[in-house]
């Protein structure tokens, strides 16, 4: 070997070990045995402690990149003077995954365990809440990642606790997953006005450096238009904040909530391969698709809620459970006794009909579907949206636009105006949203695209749960398919708090990033941590699913001097010979394809062989045997419960002693253990020295042939199978048949 052109050295002496700047310490520890095992292991090192006495390893920094993704072609620097320093994340949740359910759900018993062996350090305040931060860094960033999931949310060590245990517990199938391979195509569905409440992003926006940029960088363009902040009407602060369901604040607030969280999911490694959104929604799924900028689609939502909330007369809008046929009927007809703007169908989402227009007339409407007992619901604070009552305003709305720079989608955009993806002659310049906020949402159609388009996977973008039960109610059903409509993973970015579920506010996210990881999305870890630093700990080991494959019994093994069909050979001093052997179900392994009523028995023609072949060991020249008879089936057991294997039976073929002319008798006996009785089988006598006859003269087979009639082989066989003898491929060796009376 040429060492000084090879990158190797022998160490004979202690070495430091060579440093690189840009990767920790790694090696490889080779190990070879005399038996031919070789066995390597890669170590990698730690980044240097902060000094002796136990102090711990330093932490990492995680996720401190400066770029974060607000669209998929536009970068925003991430700037925070308003919001202060960040807070700690209130909810996370722990990546959990195996090669099978069982091992999955050990993995999760074993960090129980792991949790009781670290019981008084998780007890002691902000160190136990680092301790279960580093543990779920640890677990999302180190550990290889399998088909069987679960995303345990928690928020401290008694709700994480409560998660591994629905886990853990083999009668409770909920909690687990499996990632599809390859991953779903996944849609970003954008919430329209409506979903708004006091509060929506607060947690995030405290605790998340992605969404604090978008947020500030919009408060801050509307702050200089306004001169009043965008977040006081998000999250209700300060004396006399903006009120949320105006309009003009409503529709930015939306907006700028949405496209904090398209930067949110981004940053998770999570981008739509195709966006929708519904009515207002649809200008962030733009923005989202690269169309336009995100001060450019603040303007425009902010001077579309300027305009809205301008307009005179008190509009209102109602969800009615009906087919869309029927809707449309009753609003035309009311239509024609009405003299004002009218009502207008403003969406088709499917298993409602949203209409709109003015308030007393929706009133009329919907009293009239209450009479015929038809669910309706009224829509809180909501303008006359897509509805005759916004012409005035369409003039200055399409001007709005006449300074903003469209572009192409950067993926496939599906119009809420026209149900379909957005062809290449389409642009969405101010004429199409002059039409987009006066003509009918079509959600449902909407999503029948993307159930074409083969989306698995549906993230809603908004403040509220609000699409996902639509999509799912509206997913067309799959053609030959029953028993459901296939509809995809519908993943929810936040949730209006409730009496019930306070709590969801915080956990949504850690929720739908956790069900994003089930369902086998590529979630990038360390978007989870932004801003932190972690420290890795050890965490349980993964708990393979050993199985064992040990041969149940011990085969016999003749020597080379025993019979491959009698055994082994004795010689008695009174001139007796005997064989002994063993017969199994499986050896020789053609006894298995003779069964007679489900129970394997041993062929007739296996004793009158091993009567020849006993006959033959003691007697030179021809033979004849006579006096052949069957006395008792050998029958073989299979498996036997109590022993818990196979059980086999010892076979001995007896040739008495020469006699007399009348030959020596050969006897087929066997028995089952050695408590029980030797069982006789068989029996014959083997008569030394035969005369010869004269060979008989070949059959004429096809004289035969001529009087009878070609059968069918396998029905023959399958009439052997109706009289309760089943014969395997080793006993079928008919090739032809024929028969007559």
């Amino acid at each position: 070997l040429d060492w000084d052109r090879l990158p190797l050295r022998v160490t004979s002496e202690p070495t430091d070990w060579p440093r690189d700047p840009d990767r920790p310490p790694l090696a490889g520890v080779s190990g070879f045995g005399w038996s031919g095992t070789n066995a390597h292991v890669v170590v990698q090192g730690y980044p240097p402690t902060r000094g002796a006495g136990g102090v711990p390893a330093e932490p990492w920094p995680v996720g401190t990149a400066r770029t974060i993704t607000v669209s998929l072609p536009k970068p925003v620097e991430p700037e925070w003077p308003s919001g202060g320093r960040l807070g700690a994340r209130e909810a996370r949740f722990l990546p959990l995954s195996g090669k099978s359910e069982a091992a999955l759900r050990e993995l999760a018993s074993r960090y129980r365990d792991w949790m009781d062996q670290r019981a008084g350090d998780l007890a002691s305040g902000e160190a136990g809440q680092a301790l279960l931060s580093d543990m779920a860094w640890t677990a999302g960033t180190g550990r290889s990642r399998f088909g069987w999931r679960a995303g345990v949310v928690f928020r401290d060590a008694v709700s994480l606790r409560d998660g591994l245990a629905r886990v853990a517990e083999p009668e409770d199938h909920a909690g687990t997953g499996f990632a599809e391979e390859p991953p779903p195509k996944v849609a970003f569905v954008f919430t329209g006005q409506a979903s708004q409440w006091v509060g929506m992003g607060a947690d995030l926006y405290a605790s998340e450096p992605v969404v604090r940029a978008v947020l500030d960088r919009c408060d801050r363009l509307l702050r200089a238009e306004r001169g009043r902040s965008l977040l006081d009407a998000m999250f209700g602060r300060g004396p006399e904040p903006p009120d949320l369901d105006d309009p003009v604040w409503k529709q930015p607030a939306i907006y700028a909530l949405e496209c904090s969280l398209t930067a949110l999911w981004s940053s998770l490694g999570i981008a739509p391969a195709v966006v929708l959104g519904h009515s207002l929604g649809e200008i962030a799924a733009a923005q989202a698709a690269g169309i336009f900028s995100l001060e450019d689609g603040l303007r425009f939502a902010a001077v579309r809620g300027e305009l809205i909330g301008a307009l005179p007369g008190e509009g209102a809008m109602a969800a009615i459970f009906a087919p869309r046929p029927v809707v449309a009927a009753a609003v035309e007809e009311q239509n024609s006794r009405s003299p004002g703007p009218g009502l207008s169908v403003a969406a088709d989402n499917g298993a409602h009909q949203a209409v709109s227009g003015p308030a007393a007339e929706v009133e009329t409407l919907l009293a009239q579907f209450e009479d015929q007992e038809v669910r309706v619901r009224r829509l809180r604070k909501s303008p006359a949206y897509h509805s005759g009552m916004l012409d005035p305003a369409l003039d200055d709305l399409e001007a709005a636009f006449d300074d903003i720079e469209v572009a192409r989608p950067s993926l496939p955009f599906v119009s809420n105006l026209t149900g379909r993806v957005l062809d290449d002659g389409e642009s969405l310049d101010g004429t199409y949203w002059r039409r987009q906020t006066r003509e009918t949402v079509e959600f449902r159609r909407a999503v029948g695209t993307l159930a074409e388009l083969g989306v698995g996977a549906v993230v809603e973008i908004g403040p509220h749960a609000v699409l996902g039960p639509m999509v799912s109610l509206a997913w067309p059903e799959p053609e030959g398919r029953g028993g459901g409509n296939g509809a995809p993973a519908v993943l929810s970015s936040l949730r209006r708090p409730s009496r019930e579920t306070p709590e969801d506010v915080p956990d949504a996210f850690a929720a739908a990033a956790a069900r994003a990881w089930e369902i086998g999305l590529p979630v990038a870890f360390s978007g989870l941590f932004a801003g932190e630093a972690r420290r890795r700990v050890a965490l349980p080991g993964y708990p393979f699913q050993r199985e064992r494959h040990w041969i149940d019994r011990t085969k016999r093994r003749r020597s080379r001097a025993s019979h491959p069909l009698l055994g082994t050979r004795h010689e008695s001093a009174s001139g007796e010979i005997s064989f002994e052997t063993e017969l199994a179900p499986d050896d020789p392994r053609w006894l298995g394809d003779h069964r007679v009523f489900e129970r394997l028995v041993v062929p007739g023609a296996l004793y009158g062989a091993m009567t020849v072949s006993a006959g033959g060991a003691g007697t030179a020249g021809p033979l004849e045997i006579a006096d052949f008879q069957l006395h008792s089936p050998l029958i073989l057991p299979e498996d036997d419960p109590e022993s818990g294997g196979e059980r086999v039976r010892k076979v001995q073929v007896v040739l008495d002693a020469a006699g007399d002319e009348a030959g020596r008798r050969v006897r087929v006996l066997s028995q089952g253990d050695v408590q029980e009785d030797w069982t006789l089988h068989a029996e014959a006598s083997v008569v030394p020295g035969s005369p010869e006859r004269d060979p008989a003269p070949p059959p004429d087979l096809e004289a035969l042939k001529a009087g009878l009639a070609s059968e069918d082989v396998p029905a023959y066989y399958r009439a052997k199978g109706g009289v309760g003898i089943a014969l395997g491929p080793s006993f079928r060796t008919l090739k032809a048949l024929w028969s007559g009376p």
